[in-house]
């Protein structure tokens, strides 16, 4: 088996602009911080982000790397809304495709499943319709309900955090949720973990079920640890949230000035 250990850096020299790339996590829970911080310190552009979204959106928003976004929400959880996300929506400053959380979980599962879309009722009723010109509507062949065609959300490369892998690709959660992570990396042509600590393949079901392994080795390209790697988001049961750090980032996020010093202070880029 190989050995897929990367940096950081050698993850996103994989990278293209204009690629479509999902990032995993749930809103500011388990996000890929220390890749989305090396994306930062790139000159990718023209990017097509899917997310659950949170502080990754931002980020990538305020760095003007995003061209479109498809997402089922951007928020901070404990604080409702992501501010650039917001700035970036209201401006006009982005191209969006908005669904509700479980389309967006059939979209990546449609592609996960190499199928061009999945049947919902998801979405009837609403104005997800509305908002989103370009779905459309299947009858049922077996009967009389329509129903929403939600097409496929392919990714060119997926981004996630789990808190524990090999260096082959094994990886595992150790936190109450697994979000969604698996079909993001299974809806990618190709897919990289930072993970807080890498262990022996043995190791990971020494203390844990096997359960727990939520990527195996066939869907991931890289693995890079990264201790901390998912901060200012949680990574239980690791750490959780630093809700200080989320608060400054809030306030920063507010004022161009304060901003720019923000970003130079922890992100070791220009803003």
């Amino acid at each position: 088996m190989a050995n897929k250990q990367m940096t950081e850096d050698e993850v996103v020299a994989q990278l293209r602009s204009g690629m479509t790339i999902g990032i995993g996590g749930w809103g500011s829970r388990r996000k890929p911080m220390s890749l989305v911080r090396a994306i930062l310190r790139s000159d990718l552009t023209d990017l097509t982000i899917v997310s659950y979204g949170g502080p990754d959106v931002g980020l990538l928003l305020a760095a003007k790397k995003v061209r479109r976004l498809v997402y089922g929400f951007v928020s901070l959880d404990t604080i409702p809304l992501e501010p650039h996300f917001r700035a970036a929506r209201q401006s006009g400053a982005v191209e969006v495709t908005e669904y509700d959380e479980g389309m967006l979980r059939w979209a990546l599962y449609a592609a996960a499943c190499r199928l061009p879309f999945m049947p919902s009722r998801a979405g009837l009723g609403s104005d997800v319709l509305k908002v989103n010109p370009g779905l459309r509507t299947v009858a049922s062949p077996y009967g009389d309900e329509e129903l929403v065609a939600i097409p496929a959300v392919r990714l060119d490369a997926a981004l996630v955090h789990l808190n524990r892998a090999d260096v082959h690709g094994n990886a595992q959660y150790l936190g109450p949720d697994p979000y969604f992570d698996d079909l993001f990396c299974s809806a990618a042509d190709k897919a990289y973990v930072s993970c807080e600590q890498v262990l022996d393949t043995a190791e990971l079901t020494r203390t844990a079920p096997v359960q727990s392994l939520l990527l195996q080795r066939w869907m991931v390209h890289g693995v890079v640890e990264a201790p901390g790697g998912a901060h200012f988001t949680s990574c239980d049961p690791d750490y959780g949230r630093d809700e200080a750090f989320q608060r400054e980032y809030v306030t920063a996020a507010a004022d161009p000035q304060a901003w720019a010093a923000f970003y130079d202070r922890y992100l070791g880029v220009p803003a």
